[in-house]
């Protein structure tokens, strides 16, 4: 006998009838602003985008085993472009201009207002990323000569740029329209869904050569060609992912377009700043790109895998924390509660650097076995291995920078000043320049790698500096001894892991079983030592990130 349907709800209803207006249901829980609570939140997302960069890993070693560098030059540079005005989106200024004004809401007008806010903002957002698709599509050759001016020279190869750019552009609309669910499912303090989501593209790409360049072959499209159509099928998937647990939450609205809500007015406000701040920084990776174009090939590929490793800690860690915070900050921020977020903060920022300064040193020592065992196999020859581990190393020291820097500029995000940060990016940008162009001659695409690291440090100063003024003192002593104990567990680590790798003969390539034995156990012995010397030193961050998991195993 079928069973007898509930009733539904007043918020169902509301839903069913497509209004926003009178979607009035009782909002989640209250988000927990304790610092066990945002460890347990970054657990969340550092387990979900573990296994996105793990995808991602392969995603790349597959790639380089399938493709010349030739053809990944082309393809990663028309992929850096819809990318990087991802990287603006889902990691800048959607979320940190919807998450401060929908916490401010959500308290003052409860979950009905934020509902409608929220209707209201993908409605605006989805028209300017439609519009900006449709531009980025027509002006393709502009942005492709903008990226990779170099190969302008390649009349054939140029014009394989500008068709790649054409298919990959449609990305953003997606990419954006992610975010947006992101920072909604954030803010009600669902943190899962988000991590995972991208781990959709990955499996996207990875399925391409198998699976979409053979079906292309047969509709015309070249190899390469394929890959980037699957890049837009992982976007879509990325979007789909997020709409049961939106349903379920009954913050899926109807999209419409209102310019004149005062929320969307706010967050317009703040994403102004917030796109020519994030974009200054993002200026970096097109004059990556473009200074890269102009050096023999495989440059741009050596690049783009040495970014691809330091990206796997710099998302899972440092990443993870600062968008585990930002709810917090802001919504404490929301509550005239200074002291509070300034606490959250530090904690914050010294939880990031617990695990990014470890993984910038591992990444540096580790750098040739690394990149042997990812991408040492089939078109990936010895000889390039060696030249991307040369730009790796530069850009692992750098990691730890590049952690704080996301934590100092959640920081500002959820004080509404967005104007600091894009001077402190402008202060990256001129630096970049200045290191890159000077050591270009002498270093080829290592240059690129030593700028960006140099610019992320000296953007951190201009930060730290500027924030201590506006704030006070931000407590810098806790913030160094703990930076400090973590620095000398990582040399610790590093002398034991580099003494295992010297048993392997890497020449061999990253499909010798030898290779692969020694590189995890160097693994295993640098994340053990490393955790060890960390609880002799009686690190408070360990003993939080301890707490917080086995509180998660008990709920």
């Amino acid at each position: 006998m079928a069973e007898k349907p509930e009733s539904p709800t007043p918020a169902a209803q509301a839903e069913a009838s497509g209004d926003p207006h009178t979607a009035t249901d009782a909002p989640p829980g209250r988000l927990d602003h304790g610092q066990g609570a945002i460890a347990r939140r970054a657990g969340v997302v550092v387990v979900g985008t573990f296994g996105s960069r793990l995808l991602g890993a392969v995603r790349d070693a597959v790639i380089a085993a399938f493709f010349s560098v030739s053809a990944t030059d082309t393809f990663f540079v028309a992929w850096t472009i819809p990318n990087t005005l991802r990287r603006l989106l889902a990691e800048g200024a959607v979320s940190a201009a919807y998450i401060p004004v929908f916490a401010e809401i959500r308290e003052q007008g409860g979950h009905g207002g934020a509902r409608r806010y929220t209707a209201a903002f993908t409605g605006a957002l989805g028209l300017i990323l439609l519009a900006v698709c449709v531009l980025g599509i027509l002006t393709a050759p502009l942005w492709a000569t903008a990226y990779g001016a170099g190969y302008r020279n390649d009349p054939l190869r140029f014009s394989q740029l500008v068709e790649l750019t054409r298919i990959v552009f449609p990305y953003i609309l997606f990419a954006g329209l992610s975010a947006l669910a992101m920072g909604a499912l954030n803010a009600l303090g669902h943190f899962a869904v988000p991590a995972f989501a991208p781990a959709l593209l990955n499996v996207a790409l990875i399925a391409a050569p198998f699976a979409l360049v053979p079906a292309g072959g047969e509709l015309g499209l070249s190899p390469i060609s394929s890959l980037a159509v699957a890049a837009l099928v992982g976007g879509l998937l990325q979007v789909a992912v997020h709409v049961p647990v939106l349903r379920r939450l009954n913050m899926l609205p109807m999209p419409r377009i209102d310019f004149r809500h005062p929320g969307v007015q706010r967050s317009l406000a703040l994403m102004f700043p917030l796109l020519l701040g994030t974009g200054v920084h993002q200026l970096n990776i097109i004059l990556s790109r473009l200074f890269a174009s102009f050096l023999p090939a495989g440059a741009q590929s050596y690049l783009y895998y040495g970014q691809r490793i330091v990206e796997i800690p710099q998302g899972m860690f440092a990443i993870a924390v600062a968008s585990a915070t930002l709810p917090s900050l802001s919504a404490l921020r929301s509550q005239g509660n200074d002291q509070k977020a300034m606490e959250t903060f530090g904690f914050s920022l010294r939880l990031s650097l617990f695990v990014a300064i470890p993984a910038s040193v591992a990444i540096a020592v580790l750098a040739e076995p690394t990149v042997t065992v990812l991408f040492g196999r089939g078109a990936f020859s010895p000889g390039q291995v060696q030249q991307t581990a040369r730009s790796l190393v530069w850009l692992a020291a750098g990691v730890w920078a590049v952690a704080a820097v996301h934590g100092f500029t959640r920081m500002y995000h959820a004080y509404g000043d967005t104007r600091t940060p894009v001077v402190c990016a402008a202060f990256n940008l001129l630096t970049f320049v200045t290191v890159t162009l000077t050591t270009l001659g002498a270093l080829s695409h290592v240059a690129v790698a030593l700028g960006s690291t140099a610019a992320t440090l000296v953007q951190l100063v201009g930060l730290s500096v500027m924030l201590r003024r506006r704030l006070g003192p931000l407590g810098g002593r806790a913030i160094a001894l703990s930076a400090g104990r973590s620095l000398l567990a990582a040399a610790c680590m590093a002398g034991c892991a580099y003494d295992v790798t010297r048993l392997g003969h890497w020449y061999q390539g990253g499909n010798a079983p030898r290779n692969l034995l020694v590189y995890l156990t160097a693994v295993a012995v640098g994340v053990a030592v490393y955790l060890a010397v960390a609880y002799l030193l009686k690190s408070p961050e360990l003993a939080t990130m301890g707490e917080g998991l086995r509180r998660k195993r008990r709920s």
